[in-house]
């Protein structure tokens, strides 16, 4: 016999279910909370209703091999990134290319990671290192520093770190 869920759960479940259904057919697969919804063309000049994903809008592939290289540039140059570089371990090669990856079909562009991968199960991969506030805290700060270091719209900017938080928020196993 199966468990019976409480109302709460119930509630909760419909909730993300209505979230996810408002989303663009690109994310709907990857079971995150809340992603970047599609953004409107900067400028359309030929009035026509072609809506930008984030990925088109910040600038295809290699704008963000940009926003990933700066961010782990700014990972291991940075003092204040300490703990968030430490977690990584020796090199951040391989931890670079997967999260290009992994942003490109999260922003609606080509699905290199699931290609490679299959589904992100974003949490299950992260399980092995411990990260709390701080961590989250730090990817945040270091990734919106890169976001303003290579330019991304102020718009799309402010949405990138809305999801961003929920995403690193969702992503802590520690409680500080």
């Amino acid at each position: 016999m199966g468990r019976a869920l409480s109302p709460i759960r119930i509630r909760i479940s419909i909730s993300i279910r209505q979230q996810l259904s408002n989303l663009p057919e690109s994310f709907q697969g990857h079971h995150m909370p809340l992603q970047p919804a599609s953004a409107p063309a900067p400028s359309d000049t030929e009035g026509s209703a072609h809506v930008l994903t984030p990925f088109e809008w910040m600038g295809g592939e290699p704008q963000v091999r940009a926003l990933v290289d700066r961010f782990y540039d700014l990972m291991d140059l940075e003092p204040g990134y300490a703990e968030l570089r430490a977690s990584h371990g020796s090199t951040l090669d391989d931890a670079r290319q997967k999260l290009f990856w992994f942003l490109c079909g999260w922003l609606g562009g080509p699905d290199h990671y699931v290609q490679r991968f299959g589904h992100p199960r974003l949490r299950m991969r992260h399980m092995p290192f411990a990260i709390g506030i701080v961590e989250r805290d730090q990817w945040l700060a270091c990734m919106d520093q890169a976001m303003g270091e290579v330019g991304v719209n102020a718009e799309l900017r402010q949405r990138l770190r809305g999801s961003f938080f929920q995403t690193a928020d969702w992503m802590r196993n520690r409680g500080v």
